[in-house]
């Protein structure tokens, strides 16, 4: 800092190099330097900015990197910071004591006003029902069963909810509806939160208070059949069950059929008193084929026999003492596409019926089914077996399922679910005495206080039984409140784990700015800044403060802390942490402006000003991450991503005519130059078979005029590739809706996927294969070519094997299988082809270092992932593949080489291309876009390593293919 100063700095004469006698040794170079001055600028040596020796050097402790391992340290960083932030963001749950110490003693009835009157009602309710069913029909929507769909496909069901006993409501799910978070809802009534998505694959034991925890404790016998996500849930608390793996969506029949087997031999026993089915059937072919399917509605007339079956059991087997109960319910819907994990009204809308012949016949028509929320099947199920309401559970008792009961015993049950309700706001509530819904349950639970009192004293007029349902409409109030306050509380925040992760997170952002000038550099490397910030009094404080500010925060925090639960030598290494890169930020900022006072080392070259190209890419790259701010946008975001690839080519096509149009004018050998260019590519891509330049400049001697040049074609088709791009991104728009708003409208993809355009869809999946294989196959060896393919034939045959496509001389209806074997078929070509690819990379940079054995085996790689991706994409998706394919070759012949785009530019425009195609897969930022049935290729059970890997490839493969594709086409440039 003393040296920034001193006047040889501000004369421009100190850059980097230090005169010898700094840099002496022992005695002497100590005496030399306390007499240390700069070097001549004749004496500097490049790349010795570190080497100096003295005490006041700027660059003693300065180290030089490549830009590729700076930036990897700082995505490190980074992922700290991210862990931190997404430790606070995912929603900690309202809890309340462990499940062993759940079991306390009931409250009584609230004691009547006066003295010597106590209330003789101290224990739980007896059960209502003597055994009860529940049939979980997964992905089952309400429209399945109160729609046309219901009346066509479950007349049985339809009959017993408009003219039978039953009590009828569309429950409300809560995102994420997934498998996994919806039990726990149907089962605790608490509200599991988007964190519990990336444990639905692996399902831990389930160790919160929960009806079948509290059902097993008090000696009730248990049996399930169905998902085994229960028996991972609920281990050792079954009598009798028999699990079926719901991942391998594959499955329509026999994942059924293993439940309804044991049907006939378990409802002739008597030693169960709650049986447990859930069927996957539905839910795999919503996975497979939508909502639409002509597979659903024989789906749902067998499950119509399904409940016809247990209902007329339930009955012949009723006593006088106590009902039976039928529960039919599904965890969640189904979207337009198939799919679940979102919000929208399909996905979160499901049935929730009770049949009894406990409840009251209906008489009049059905009218439109009440709205209830998922979370209060657990309190009514618990009232109904005469069981304690789960301590963790935020739902209300649906008062219909008990309306037959007299008046008291109803206020006996609304009052259980308050107290409940009141208590797990208290645990959570540090000022849960001025909550709405606490101070209403006082005034319900005083008024029923008096009501006991009436009642004890053996009035039993009118006005108590209207005094009696006044106070219950007090009591659903406070309930209705209660529950909302509780809800909201399961979207706290971890502030401060978010806080600190977001300031990691912003200095690696802000450092990694600061450094691209440095990394696009001719020798892409610049100095790191050691001493400023690990000796400076600056970085000293900095900890100081930080650590005095952590200290406040966690002895003053209300809720708990993940940041401040760490131990103090972690938390103080995260604050040197954060001290650290803002002080090396500081450093770089003060390097830069006094850099920018430097004279330049060549005055007479003028800096370059920026293109429409480089505006684009900042404007556009800046402006979606600001868009990222609304929800709305994030919703949408494939409309930010169609709009800026669709600007890139029109700002591409005005480029293109300014260079072959406008800039010939002035510049008459600016035409030759690029014309020598596209001479490159092709001599190039003859001598090697691949689409590479030469090692050398020799062929860019060729002499060729500008009017010869404006001649040829591949000016024009240079002109058009802009317009074909912009030709193919509408077409993929078409082929399928995203998003929120519009995802429920038509597109293409539907129509070729419903069962009567399956002619039309064999014919575009066989032509796109051809596609693929001619885009592909010309830079590929013999051997890959022969392998690719082979192996796209095998996709076909995939396809035609499970139903999706027909070959032309294939008459009327054939068997459809797993298509196992053709699959395994192709993953045996893909396995080969990527095998070649690494043989001929690892040749190349262990044996000789060839670039262009290098390129070839990076493009083979990245032909056995395309023929991975036409594997898993269904057969409607492959134009996506090939427009991907098309889009890349004709950018790189056409548009990148000739106009000699830079690393930067070219790497930016890979990866809005990507994204665009993410989108134009069908994807979204909704987890219920994401195809679950591309995991389960070729496998004939779950096997969970593979069935993640290829789901996640399914869903990115459009980012990923580009980000090879650019590794390939970056590291073919070797004359750059």
């Amino acid at each position: 800092w003393p040296l920034a100063n001193s006047e040889a700095w501000r004369k421009g004469t100190v850059v980097s190099g230090w005169s010898a006698a700094c840099r002496g040794r022992g005695e002497a170079g100590r005496a030399e330097r306390l007499r240390c001055r700069p070097a001549e600028p004749a004496q500097r040596r490049p790349g010795r900015a570190g080497s100096g020796r003295c005490c006041r050097s700027w660059g003693r402790a300065r180290m030089r990197l490549r830009s590729g391992v700076f930036a990897s340290s700082c995505l490190l960083v980074q992922a700290l910071g991210v862990a931190l932030f997404l430790r606070g963001f995912f929603p900690v749950p309202v809890r309340s004591l462990p499940r062993r110490e759940a079991r306390a003693d009931p409250p009584a009835e609230p004691a009547p006003p006066g003295p010597g009157m106590v209330s003789n009602w101290t224990k739980i309710p007896p059960p209502l029902f003597k055994k009860v069913v529940i049939v979980l029909i997964d992905a089952l929507r309400d429209d399945f069963v109160f729609g046309s769909k219901g009346k066509q496909f479950m007349p049985y069901t339809t009959q017993v909810v408009e003219k039978g006993t039953s009590c009828s409501f569309v429950a409300e799910a809560k995102p994420p509806t997934v498998t996994m978070p919806r039990i726990k809802a149907l089962m605790t009534g608490s509200i599991p939160g988007f964190i519990d998505v990336v444990v639905n694959l692996n399902s831990p034991a389930l160790l919160d208070d929960n009806l079948i925890w509290q059902a097993k404790t008090a000696g009730k016998r248990i049996i399930f059949y169905g998902d085994d996500t229960w028996v991972r849930l609920f281990p050792k608390h079954f009598v009798e069950y028999d699990g079926t793996t719901s991942f391998f969506v594959s499955d329509f029949t026999e994942v059924d059929d293993n439940v309804t087997r044991h049907l006939d031999r378990v409802l002739k026993r008597e030693d169960w008193d709650l049986l447990i089915l859930h069927y996957l059937g539905l839910d795999h072919i919503g996975h497979m084929t939508g909502p639409n399917s002509p597979l659903v509605g024989p789906k749902l007339r067998e499950m119509d026999n399904v409940l016809k079956k247990i209902h007329i059991s339930l009955l012949s087997k009723e006593e006088a003492s106590l009902p039976n109960l039928l529960v039919v319910c599904g965890d969640h819907g189904m979207s337009e596409t198939g799919s679940h994990g979102g919000s929208s009204e399909g996905e979160v809308h499901t049935p929730l019926l009770f049949i009894s012949s406990a409840f009251e016949k209906r008489s009049g028509p059905l009218a439109q089914p009440e709205h209830v929320q998922q979370t209060d099947l657990a309190s009514t199920l618990a009232i109904g077996l005469g069981l304690p309401i789960s301590r963790n559970s935020v739902g209300n008792l649906i008062l219909p399922v008990v309306g037959g009961k007299t008046i008291r015993e109803q206020l006996r049950f609304v009052h259980l679910n308050g107290f409940q309700l009141s208590r797990l706001l208290q645990e959570n509530t540090p000022a849960y005495e001025k909550d709405p819904g606490y101070e209403q349950f006082k005034i319900a639970e005083k008024s029923h206080g008096n009501w006991i009192k009436l009642y004890l004293e053996g009035n039993n007029s009118e006005i108590l039984l209207n005094l009696g349902k006044k106070v219950l409409k007090q009591y659903l109030e406070a309930l209705k409140t209660l529950s909302s306050s509780l809800s909201k509380q399961v979207a706290q925040y971890d502030m401060y784990s978010m806080m600190v992760g977001t300031v990691i997170i912003m200095e690696v952002l802000i450092l990694l700015l600061l450094s691209v000038p440095k990394a696009l550099s001719k020798r892409a490397e610049f100095e790191v800044p050691l001493s400023p910030p690990l000796f400076s009094l600056l970085f000293y404080l900095m900890c100081l403060l930080l650590c005095a500010v952590h200290v406040i925060v966690c002895t003053s925090a209300e809720s708990l802390c993940y940041f401040c639960s760490m131990s103090w030598l972690t938390a103080v290494g995260v604050m040197m942490l954060i001290s650290a890169l803002m002080c090396g930020i500081l450093s770089a900022i003060a390097k830069i402006f006094e850099n920018s006072r430097l004279p330049p080392k060549n005055p007479t070259v003028s800096s370059s000003s920026w293109s429409e190209i480089d505006v684009l890419i900042l404007a556009g790259t800046i402006g979606h991450v600001l868009s990222l701010g609304a929800s709305s946008f994030i919703e949408e975001e494939h409309q930010t991503w169609y709009f800026l690839i669709n600007t890139l080519c029109l700002v591409l096509c005005q480029e293109l005519c300014r260079n072959y149009f406008l800039l010939k004018e002035c510049d008459p050998q600016h035409s030759t130059n690029v014309k020598q260019n596209f001479d490159s590519v092709g001599e190039t891509s003859e001598c090697k078979n691949i689409d590479i330049p030469a090692a050398s400049n020799s062929k860019l001697g060729k002499a060729t005029s500008s009017s010869e040049f404006i001649k040829g074609s591949d000016k024009w088709i240079s002109l058009a590739t802009p317009w074909i791009i912009l030709i193919c991104c509408r077409l993929l728009r078409s082929l399928n809706q995203t998003g929120v708003q519009w995802a429920h409208r038509p597109d293409f993809g539907h129509w070729l996927t419903s069962s009567e355009h399956k002619s039309e869809l064999s014919f575009l999946a066989a032509v796109s294969l051809l596609m693929i294989f001619f885009l592909v196959q010309r830079r590929c060896s013999l051997v890959s070519k022969i392998a690719m393919a082979l192996g796209l034939l095998g996709v076909y045959s995939y396809r035609a094997a499970i139903g999706n496509v027909i070959f032309p001389w294939q008459r009327g209806g054939k068997d459809i299988s797993k298509g196992i074997t053709e699959a395994r078929f192709v993953y045996v070509f893909v396995l080969g082809i990527v095998f070649t690819g690494t043989k001929d990379l690892l040749k190349s940079q262990v044996i000789s270092a060839d670039s262009s054995m290098k390129s070839t085996g990076l493009w083979e790689v990245y032909s056995g992932l395309v023929l991975l991706a036409a594997l898993l994409f269904r057969p409607h998706n492959l134009p996506v593949l090939v427009f991907c394919l098309l889009i890349q070759t004709m950018m790189t012949k056409y548009i990148w080489r000739p106009l000699k785009f830079d690393a930067a530019q070219i790497t930016i425009m890979h990866y809005w291309f990507g994204q665009a195609f993410f989108y134009f897969q069908g994807n979204s930022n909704g987890i219920a876009t994401v195809d679950v049935s591309a995991g389960f290729v070729g496998l004939d059970s779950y096997v969970e390593i593979p069935a993640i890997f290829l789901t996640a490839f399914a869903t990115y493969a459009g980012p990923f293919l580009w980000a090879i594709h650019l590794l390939c086409y970056l590291s073919s440039e070797v004359s750059r």
